[in-house]
Formats: structure tokens, C-alpha cells, sequence
């Protein structure tokens, strides 16, 4: 690492230890819904107030539950049938994972390019999880296609830094390897304030920990194992690596060598999962 991504990457790090740098907030639909779902008398209905006031994320939430991955019987016409074919825990992590696009918000072109590039491959990322889980794990798909959003949250405050500091959009190189050499860690710490589960917070920094050992599958498994597949073709670095020792693909039960995107049992999945969040 460059002298320069050193000093900046110590910046936003001792920054954050002495909370002076802004962490994102959810957006304020997001929040309501979490605080909603998270009481036990919650209905359908009341979910159903809350998100109808995005229209734009209403017609989203509707357009995932009449997705073929999730093979609704029948077509979902409102955002209450929606609710009640999804549950409460499916539609608020939908609602939450969907509503963060708001987040991804630039002033400048280069930082808006980095954003979209970032949202791209979150949205990939998660749909692919949703399938891993649902094919692979006993865990909650609705969960892993958030995890894969949030998986690199920790970009956003880099870029934010990055606009009010214009050294770094002058050299590309190093707001990438500040990017790359912390941004799991502010991840961390975004999950932490938003009081995310543990099992979520962990996403960010583990996903890339190629050499955890964890007693049985988790959501940071599922996510680098997803995030490794959505590589496959491309000269990205991490296509070059031998991925046979990265035990959550035996965790899993997939073997390394597998293109989920081909698999005759996952291809049809696949396909709806890169359409479900777009």
C-alpha cells in the first residue's frame, strides 16, 4: 500500500475510533419498518401502512413476490397480499435491503460511478446468497439477500470522505486500495450502529476471511462463497486463487469447482435471483 492510502486509511480509521467521521443512517422507511417488524404484535396491516407510503418501494415488494423464485400460486396484486405471502421478517428485510439504494447518492461523477459499480455487485451478491441459501442451508433467504446487500457498506463513508477530499478522485489507485484495505472494518461498524444482528455484522469483515473455521454454515459463508461466484469469468484477482481450501464451500456442500450461474439445478434460480432486486 501506497504511503498516501496508508495516511488517509489512518485517518478515516482514527476518525471512526473517536466518532468523528458521519456513518450512513438508514433511510427513515427502512427504520420504521425494522422498528415495526421487531414488535411482537405486529400484522400484516401495519407493515402495510408503513411501506405504502414509498410507492416506489411498494411496487418492488410486489414485484419480488410474484417472482417466479418465489413461486407464488397466485398473482400478488397489493402490497398487503404481498406482506401476507412474504411474512413480516421476509418483507422488513426485503423492505430494508431495498429501500438502502437511496443510500447510494453522489455529487461528483467519479464517486456516482463507484456507487453504481457497488450497488451492482451488492445486488448481484445478494441474489445469488438468496439462492445458496435456499439451496444449500436451512438458514433464512430473506437474511442472506441482506446480508449480500450490506456486504460492502463500508465503501459508502470512503466515498463520502473521498468528496470532501479530492486528492483521492484525483488518484484512483489509491482510493482503491484505501477501499479495499478498510472497508470491511467500517462495514462493521455501520451494522454495529444500525443494530443489526451479530450475525450480519459479522458479513462485512468475514466475507473475505478465506481461512475462518466456524462450527456450521453462516451468513458470512454464504455471502463469500456468493461473492466469489459472481467473479467466475472475469480477471478479478480472486478468480485466480485456488478456492479448494476455503472450507465454507464444504460447509455449504458445493464444490469450488461449481458454477452456481450453470448448475442445471440452480441455473433457473439464478436467473430469477439477478432479476429479484433489480
Amino acid at each position: 500500500m501506497s504511503t498516501v492510502a496508508e495516511q488517509v486509511r489512518d485517518d478515516l480509521l482514527e476518525a471512526i475510533a473517536n466518532d468523528k467521521i458521519v456513518l450512513p443512517t438508514l433511510p427513515e422507511v427502512a427504520l420504521q419498518v425494522r422498528e415495526i417488524a421487531a414488535d411482537p404484535n405486529v400484522n400484516a396491516q401495519k407493515l402495510d401502512n408503513i411501506i405504502s407510503n414509498d410507492a416506489a418501494l411498494t411496487a418492488r415488494i410486489i414485484k419480488v413476490a410474484n417472482s417466479p423464485l418465489l413461486r407464488a400460486r397466485n398473482p400478488i396484486e397489493d402490497l398487503k397480499m404481498a406482506v401476507m405471502r412474504l411474512g413480516i421478517d421476509y418483507t422488513a428485510n426485503l423492505a430494508t435491503g431495498l429501500a438502502m439504494q437511496q443510500m447510494f447518492q453522489a455529487t461528483s461523477d467519479t464517486v456516482d460511478k463507484y456507487m453504481r459499480e457497488v450497488w451492482a455487485k451488492s445486488t448481484e451478491v445478494a441474489g445469488i446468497s438468496h439462492v445458496l441459501c435456499r439451496h444449500y442451508t436451512k438458514l433464512k433467504p430473506d437474511q442472506a439477500t441482506l446480508a449480500g446487500l450490506v456486504h460492502k457498506i463500508g465503501v459508502l463513508p470512503i466515498l463520502t470522505y473521498a468528496e470532501d477530499n479530492r486528492r483521492l478522485l484525483r488518484d484512483i489507485k489509491v482510493l482503491d486500495e484505501v477501499i479495499a484495505s478498510i472497508h470491511p472494518q467500517i462495514g462493521r461498524k455501520i451494522l454495529e450502529t444500525w443494530d443489526f444482528p451479530e450475525e450480519l455484522q459479522l458479513v462485512p469483515e468475514q466475507h473475505l476471511n478465506f481461512d475462518r473455521n466456524v462450527a456450521q454454515v453462516d451468513y458470512a459463508d454464504i455471502v463469500m462463497v456468493a461473492n466469489l461466484q459472481s467473479y467466475i469469468g472475469s480477471d478479478n484477482p480472486l478468480t485466480q486463487m485456488d478456492w479448494t481450501p476455503i472450507s465454507a464451500f464444504q460447509r455449504l456442500g458445493l464444490d469450488p469447482e461449481v458454477n452456481a450461474h450453470e448448475a442445471e439445478d440452480l441455473s433457473a434460480d439464478m436467473e430469477a435471483a439477478m432479476a429479484l432486486l433489480q
